[in-house]
């Protein structure tokens, strides 16, 4: 028998050669999975890895990152765009800047996205010990910083020999394309075994062509879950990111135009229905709406697709009826039995096609329905007085208002953390299908920037005539902005919103909601910033290269929106709210948060008694 055909490869040249002839067919076409990556270069990853990515650098091009966690972000941002059926890798130097990317692969942990990290790691032999950067734990000398990731990797492992890629690479891509075990993954690359050779066999590099995987649910499932829908008086469907990621807009909207039966969305399922739609009844939850949440609290039957119910949808489950019962529609089976729900385990769009052809015939109650609807149209009006300019002081809701009036429909939107998520999920009338990304998964501050540059990124490969459009409160900008610099170096245009209301607004309002004196959120309430000084943020972005320019009133939004269409680089318009009035006031849920059971504050004792008069209506996990 003729040998096997092999090539001697270092374990770093064998990885980056296997990402290059990995593909997926994506609507007919073939694209590589790995997009390229983003690195910053230490003495950890730049002799051994950085050699195999410069020979590749045309099928797997390399981004220069400013800061390891924004890397991850834009990693992350650009698999979302990409629907999780195409990732990016991070590659970062053994020590700290390792140890930075802990962040965002919470973040893409949290949020279910792919993203591949490939790090240094302290010498295997250990003839050089204590390396620069290395922890020195005693009785364990192999534990280190690499280790933290276990709790925010979906797959873990650390190459101590060439031969593990064979068998570590297609398990960390087979996890990353598992609809139901879709995150992160994390491969520690010892500096020394980096750089060590083996004689690979030829056909682990052949061209291999994936696709995502469709789990047919059992029908037996699909049974029960048709038996309560139609049994169900006053249905309703709770629509996450899941059925983005599923393909299955379509099937959604064929779903629910075919029995009649309102949807809720997620606040990572914004945008799976545009905002006209007459059966979007809105998004639901914490950051919600009226609508949403009223439907929600009569529904006495809840069919959850593609969502992890997290709080901020079930109100910390106080949104649904004690009695209600839920279905859960979900490639994952942990997601689809929460709360002892009846559970449909497989693809979103297989399983909305299965329970549409078994409820033929069968409609809602039209007068449901039609409540449903009515409410939607009072909120409807609500919002537009809501973000309608000269209601009041400057605030993000008018901001948002006016960007919604005046882009394309098939911009994409991005936000995080803080209030802007909240004030997105609530105003943004969604124009197209799959343009919002509002990060609110882990909640990121830092992410906004950053994770527009990972959409751009994707935008440009998808859509390159369309914007990423960036909403940032300047407490974010501070904790991370330098990927401004990162999309003018890169021609990534974006269009960025600074909305300063002096610090960290949105939580001195749950402080003062919860009893609470103003302390240490606001610049102003900071009792160490003794130097009361503004931040010119049109000056800095514009020393990174961008151009920019200060708005004093929404009113001027219009043309500065207008010219930063025109740009032809990252364009950032900064514009101070109030801090205090002009948030959405409506449209919230209840939320838990830890109050003090005890307090010498009157103010304090009576918000904590009001927050637990709620709690009554929480369900207790079934």
């Amino acid at each position: 028998m003729q040998g096997q055909q092999t090539v001697t490869l270092t374990t770093a040249q064998a990885i980056v050669r296997y990402l290059a002839n990995q593909y997926i067919e994506i609507d007919g076409e073939e694209h590589r999975i790995c997009g390229g990556g983003f690195g910053i270069f230490g003495h950890g990853n730049v002799t051994c890895l950085g050699e195999a990515f410069y020979h590749h650098r045309e099928d797997l091009p390399l981004y220069r990152g400013q800061n390891e966690q924004g890397m991850g972000f834009a990693a992350a941002a650009y698999a979302k765009a990409w629907k999780r059926r195409r990732f990016m890798f991070c590659s970062a130097s053994a020590g700290p800047g390792t140890a930075n990317l802990l962040t965002s692969a919470a973040l893409a942990h949290a949020n279910r996205l792919p993203m591949l990290m490939l790090c240094g790691d302290a010498f295997l032999t250990r003839l050089p010990d204590p390396v620069l950067q290395q922890l020195e734990h005693f009785g364990n000398p192999s534990f280190g910083v690499n280790d933290a990731f276990k709790a925010v990797s979906r797959y873990w492992d650390r190459i101590t020999h060439p031969t593990q890629v064979i068998q570590s690479l297609p398990a960390a891509l087979a996890t990353m394309l598992d609809p139901a075990d879709c995150g992160p993954a994390f491969i520690g690359l010892p500096q020394d075994v980096q750089g060590w050779t083996y004689d690979y066999p030829l056909s682990f590099f052949a061209k291999r062509v994936h696709r995502i995987r469709r789990q047919t649910p059992d029908m037996f499932e699909i049974a029960d879950a048709v038996a309560l829908l139609r049994n169900a008086a006053r249905p309703m469907i709770i629509a996450g990111g899941g059925v983005q990621y599923a393909g299955a807009v379509a099937e959604l909207t064929a779903f629910a135009e075919a029995t009649g039966i309102p949807v809720v969305e997620t606040i990572a399922g914004r945008a799976n229905m545009v905002h006209d739609h007459p059966l979007n009844i809105g998004p639901i939850g914490v950051t919600g709406s009226d609508c949403a949440n009223s439907t929600a609290e009569e529904a006495d039957v809840i069919l959850a697709v593609g969502t992890r119910l997290q709080d901020f949808t079930t109100g910390s489950w106080t949104a649904f009826a004690h009695d209600a019962k839920i279905i859960g529609l979900n490639a994952a089976r942990h997601d689809a039995a929460k709360h002892m729900s009846a559970t449909v385990v497989g693809d979103a769009k297989l399983g909305l096609e299965a329970l549409n052809a078994e409820m033929a015939g069968h409609t809602a109650p039209a007068s449901w329905t039609a409540k449903a609807q009515d409410k939607r149209a009072k909120w409807n009006a609500y919002v537009a007085e809501n973000t309608r300019v000269g209601n009041g002081p400057a605030s993000y809701a008018q901001a948002i208002g006016e960007v919604n009036r005046l882009c394309d429909p098939r911009d994409r939107v991005v936000a995080a953390a803080g209030g802007l998520p909240a004030e997105v999920t609530a105003n943004w009338k969604t124009l197209d299908i799959g343009t919002v990304d509002v990060e609110f998964g882990f909640s990121c501050m830092g992410y906004e920037i950053a994770g527009g540059w990972g959409a751009r990124i994707a935008q440009m490969q998808m859509e390159p005539d369309r914007d990423t459009i960036v909403f940032t409160g300047d407490g974010s900008y501070m904790l991370m902005n330098s990927d401004i610099y990162s999309s003018v170096l890169t021609d990534k245009k974006l269009i960025i919103l600074v909305l300063d209301n002096g610090g960290f607004a949105v939580i001195n309002k749950l402080q003062n909601n919860t009893g609470n004196e103003s302390f240490n959120n606001l610049i102003a309430d900071t009792p160490t910033a003794t130097t009361q000084v503004g931040v010119d943020f049109e000056v800095h972005a514009r020393a990174m290269g961008a151009l920019s320019e200060t708005v004093s009133s929404p009113a001027e939004l219009e043309a500065a929106f207008g010219r930063a269409k025109a740009a032809d680089r990252t364009y950032v318009i900064c514009m101070k709210v109030d801090p205090y009035e002009g948030w959405t006031t409506e449209g919230h849920a209840w939320w838990e948060v830890g109050t003090p059971h005890v307090t010498g504050s009157d103010k304090v004792r009576d918000a904590h008694i009001d927050w637990e008069s709620s709690r009554h209506k929480q369900r207790k996990g079934v």
